[in-house]
This record gives C-alpha cells, structure tokens and sequence, in this order.
C-alpha cells in the first residue's frame, strides 16, 4: 500500500515564522493555492485522504479532494505537536530551539516529541493492517511529518531535528 503524506498549505502564522503547533490557523491564499497545485499533480490512485481536524489541514484536504471521488476523514491523531508556552513566538526562539532538540521532553504545558510519536505511529500501524486496494493520503502538520518519516526512514537526531518538510510538499512511502 502506498502512503502519502504532505503538510497544509501555508499560513499567515508561517508566513510570520511564528511557531504553530494546535492553534487553530487558516490557510493563507498562498496555502490555498498550494493546495490547488498539489491536488493537480496527484494520480488517481488516492482513495482516502485523512486530514488533521485542524483548519489548515483540513481545508488543504478539501481542496486536494474538490472535483474527485475522494474520501476525507479526520483524525486527532494528526493533531500537530502542542508546543505549549512556545506557541505563537518566532521559530528561532533559542529557548524553543533548545527544547525542541530533546525529543523526550515536554515542552511545558505541552507535548514531547515522543507523545506525538506514539499517537502517530499508531494511526500507521493500523492503516497497516487494514491495507486498502488504493493509497491513503495523510494531510497534516510539519511535526507529525517529521515523526512520519522515522517511521520509515532511521534518522539520527541531528537530521530529524532539521528535517522539514514544506507546505504542500508531497513524501511517498510503502506500508
């Protein structure tokens, strides 16, 4: 079964290299368009596409999906990380950066990369057993893609923590 994955399309909170983890952002026209482009390149062989419940996400799903015979669903599981106190301040805060290095740790009042590790590997394993006929396409957040991706890919820590993927990006992987 193949598995895609991409991030949403951008918002005005990227747009500010503000840090975004479960505040609830819209798309930006840019992000819309994104959107747009990526639905044209995708082949018809996605049947599912399952989106954070968050707008960003979810809207970049809608888009991907409008016009073909594809069905959404959403799932908490592809919530993006909740970066607690480091919501909303400039990504190269050096207290975030610091943070962000230990995988481990929570960040305060929020979630480790760990926590989004065990809730996301779980949606894969069961996409796993359940291998439909036609790919799934998982629409999500810039820390879960991180987290989809060591899933498939052995990384050491100083690649997953600059691994980034860009909005609208699309990564393919074999389940």
């Amino acid at each position: 079964m193949k598995l895609y994955v991409t991030r949403h399309g951008e918002t005005e909170w990227n747009v500010q290299s503000k840090v975004c983890g479960t505040t609830d952002v819209e798309l930006t026209e840019k992000g819309r368009e994104q959107a747009r482009k990526l639905a044209e390149s995708i082949g018809g062989d996605i049947g599912l596409i399952i989106s954070s419940p968050l707008k960003r996400a979810l809207e970049t799903s809608q888009i991907i999906a409008s016009g073909r015979d594809i069905l959404v669903k959403t799932d908490i599981r592809l919530i993006e990380q909740n970066y607690g106190i480091y919501e909303g301040v400039n990504w190269r805060d050096e207290r975030f950066l610091a943070n962000k290095r230990n995988f481990a740790f929570r960040y305060p009042g929020g979630e480790s990369m760990m926590d989004v590790a065990h809730r996301t590997y779980g949606l894969i394993e069961e996409l796993k057993g359940k291998s439909p006929d036609r790919a799934v396409l998982l629409v999500c957040h810039g820390g879960v893609c991180r987290v989809i991706n060591t899933y498939f890919r052995d990384m050491t820590n100083d690649e997953f923590f600059r691994y980034s993927l860009g909005n609208c990006v699309l990564e393919e992987y074999e389940l």
